[in-house]
């Protein structure tokens, strides 16, 4: 059988087969990244008193935001994070996020309000069903209550009850130690103040039976002059101070106070100090302050978490806060939610976010679980210690665990009628 002998290709036609080629071979990249972009929508605080929220939510966000791209993005969608400021206000916050759904073609909103405009938030994401992820706001009631469960709104934030009962088992181990029975408040009036400052309160009597509140004050949320507080206070004589103020406000109270020197009149006990935000904003840190920890590099004392707060600081020139820890997490559960899913669709990735568990190095074992009966993050690091005026600012956290929190908080559940 004579072979068919093979003809000369020419230039063209050499240019035209491998063009081809390399485009089967391509195509797979050019595909992914002219995959639509899934917008996720951040409703947050960039003015104002406490900017620092909306700036260090937004930063530590977009740092995951990179991460995950680089490897994929959402079942290979890549995500396109849009912020916009709410200047604090529920009523613009709740315009906002309408607005990132409606007009800018979100898919997606993390929630990095506080708890002021959480709530307003969250009837949007009730309105338009679009999975929300609620990143910072900790009032209790937006996830344990069932009258507000919503099968599309998640909290990746550390949440008011699981702070009280940790700093109420503290606290009482050293009003029995130290005989600090006369307490006095100071607390942001509003959702999160109150309500914080009662379950605190209840876990710190039900632990020491003879400590007593003589004396609160509710001063209002961003208030520049504390003078009338700390007058009331000093005047009351308590042996010790609670406060769940946060960002500005605790730093100004601090700076405040200090003048009339009430720290050393009475133990500060404040919830929201172990935080850069607070720790390297007063003026003058006053050592021995009780804090629970918001966010420091040390606690928990993990090379991971290390690594990320130096990873964070250098990329942002600053060290990252509480708000900061809890909205990366928040894209860290998406895009973990995404890969199981194989889905970048809200409805799925809600599916699949009921009960994920995922490795973290906020978590008090290295990993965290997004609860899949309330929806809200659990198994986060938490603890107390006393401050010193330079890092690593609280050198000692003693933790509380976490079975003894879900213990207290099943009771309080089942007290408030929420079980």
């Amino acid at each position: 059988m004579t072979k068919t002998p093979s003809l000369p290709m020419n230039r063209r036609a050499v240019l035209a087969l491998t063009a081809g080629a390399a485009g089967v071979m391509a195509a797979p990249w050019v595909a992914r990244a002219q995959a639509k972009a899934v917008k996720v929508g951040m409703p947050t605080i960039l003015s104002g008193r406490v900017a620092q929220l909306g700036t260090s939510s937004r930063n530590a966000a977009q740092m995951e935001v990179e991460k995950a791209n680089a490897a994929g993005g959402l079942a290979g969608r890549p995500i396109e994070l849009v912020v916009r400021d709410t200047k604090g206000q529920p009523q613009e916050a709740a315009r906002v996020a309408r607005e990132l759904v409606n007009s800018d073609g979100c898919e997606i909103l993390i929630d990095a309000e506080a708890s002021t405009g959480a709530f307003a938030v969250h009837e949007v994401a009730r309105d338009l069903g679009v999975l929300c992820i609620h990143s910072n706001s900790e009032t209790s009631s937006l996830t344990a209550d069932p009258k507000l469960k919503l099968p599309n709104a998640f909290r990746c934030a550390r949440q008011g009850i699981h702070d009280s009962v940790a700093g109420g088992t503290y606290a009482a181990e050293i009003v029995n130690a130290k005989g600090l029975t006369r307490w006095a408040t100071c607390s942001p009036d509003y959702a999160y103040g109150r309500d914080t400052t009662a379950e605190f309160v209840m876990y710190l009597k039900r632990f020491a039976p003879k400590a007593e509140v003589v004396a609160e004050s509710w001063p209002k949320i961003f208030q520049p002059d504390y003078t009338e507080s700390i007058t009331k206070l000093l005047q009351a004589k308590p042996q010790a101070l609670y406060s769940c103020l946060w960002g500005g406000d605790l730093t100004s109270f601090i700076d405040q106070a200090g003048i009339y020197a009430l720290f050393a009149q009475m133990q500060f006990f404040a919830v929201n100090m172990a935080d850069y935000t607070a720790l390297t904003t007063v003026k003058n840190l006053p050592p021995g302050i009780h804090s629970g920890n918001r966010y420091i590099k040390t606690f928990p004392a993990t090379p991971q978490n290390a690594a990320w707060g130096d990873a964070y600081r250098a990329k942002y020139g600053e060290y990252p806060t509480n708000w900061a820890w809890q909205n990366a997490l928040a894209v860290n559960f998406l895009a973990a939610a995404a890969k199981k899913a194989n889905s970048a669709d809200g409805k799925k990735l809600a599916e699949v976010l009921r009960g994920l568990t995922i490795e973290s190095p906020f978590g008090a074992e290295g990993k965290v679980t997004m609860r899949a009966d309330d929806q809200t993050l659990v198994d986060y690091a938490v603890g107390w210690g006393t401050t010193i005026a330079k890092e690593p600012y609280v050198p000692e956290m003693k933790s509380v665990s976490w079975q003894r929190i879900f213990e207290l908080e099943a009771e309080w559940k089942k007290d408030k009628g929420f079980v």
